[in-house]
């Protein structure tokens, strides 16, 4: 059945049998409430083009990514997309992921803004200062930030509570003696890099402790870079006697480096990284600053940022989520 044969078997206009399957404020609810009824028990589809061009909209959601190469094994990075596109698929709308290189980046972002290929956008990764939520939020285009920046505008976001979980896990390493705590960052341009290292460095300043500068290594977010920073904290001399990795690609590099350097985690170094190792490694129960619920902050950013294209004020939209820390079997005595 096409929209002409149900509006002829319902007594209206084609304009009117639009307008009430599309939602429009001017039917009345009496005659919405008809159209549907009608709509189902004749097991009408609507032509999603037609309806598209109708109300302005794709019905897709996307994210502009600069992927990496250990992106499309990240348990945690496919936990999120397929809850946002699990929360978008019972909506019956679509939601893409557009790879593109670091030095395409903004380009795509104009591209994908002024051709309206997609109704919003969730910035990834964001960045201390972000050229790209700058340009999002003077174009006016609906996105939600997946983390925070310092942008002074208001723009939703979601993220985790980066300096609260890196304070839970220096406060345990400190209660347990340690003083020589390192810290592996991923690069500092990123905003929960940047947070989590600051977080370290107060928690430790308000101990009465300051970090040796060999003991602080940045530019990590896979595993090879983890191991090899690892590599470098175990030649400084004194070593640290416990280590943080603030993300868990180069959690498992550390954790490589540490054994393959016959360390006995947790006795000999202690060790703590930022999310979960669960779907990484094998047989190291690793103590971790756990992100809760990954697929479900997925469904909130999908949710939010549909929030945010029917109406609601940005500054409403801002979500922030505890991190846990899980005690695992790397944390012992210095």
């Amino acid at each position: 059945m096409n929209l002409k044969s149900l509006a002829d078997q319902l007594g209206m206009s084609k304009t009117t049998v639009s307008r009430a399957l599309n939602g429009y404020p001017e039917v009345s609810e009496v005659t919405r409430e008809r159209v549907l009824r009608a709509a189902r028990e004749a097991g009408y589809q609507a032509n999603p083009m037609a309806r598209s061009l109708a109300v302005g909209r794709s019905n897709v959601l996307g994210t502009i990514y600069p992927l990496l190469p250990a992106d499309l094994g990240d348990p945690m990075f496919l936990e999120v997309v397929g809850g946002m596109s699990g929360a978008l698929e019972q909506k019956q709308m679509n939601f893409i992921i557009a790879p593109v290189s670091q030095a395409n980046e903004m380009p795509s972002y104009e591209q994908m803004v002024r051709g309206r290929r997609v109704d919003g956008l969730v910035v990834s990764r964001t960045l201390v200062h972000d050229e790209r939520i700058a340009y999002l939020v003077r174009a006016g285009f609906p996105f939600v930030a997946h983390g925070r920046t310092q942008l002074d505008a208001p723009y939703a976001w979601f993220d985790y509570d980066n300096e609260a979980g890196i304070r839970m896990a220096v406060e345990r390493l400190l209660a347990l003696g340690h003083q020589r705590i390192a810290m592996v960052s991923a690069p500092l341009a990123l905003n929960f890099a940047a947070q989590r290292r600051s977080s370290l460095l107060s928690t430790l300043a308000s101990a009465g402790l300051a970090v040796d500068p060999r003991h602080l290594v940045d530019d990590c977010i896979d595993r090879r870079a983890g191991y090899s920073a690892v590599q470098a904290l175990l030649a400084a001399s004194p070593r640290p006697s416990a280590i943080i990795v603030d993300n868990h690609l180069a959690g498992v590099g550390a954790v490589r480096a540490l054994l393959d350097a016959a360390v006995a985690i947790g006795r000999d170094i202690s060790l703590i990284v930022w999310g979960s190792m669960a779907d990484t490694l094998a047989d190291i129960d690793v103590t971790t600053i756990d992100q809760p619920n990954a697929r479900a902050a997925g469904a909130k950013m999908a949710d939010m940022l549909l929030a945010l294209i029917d109406g609601k004020p940005a500054n409403s939209l801002q979500e922030l989520w505890q991190p846990v820390l899980t005690a695992g079997a790397t944390v012992g005595l210095p």
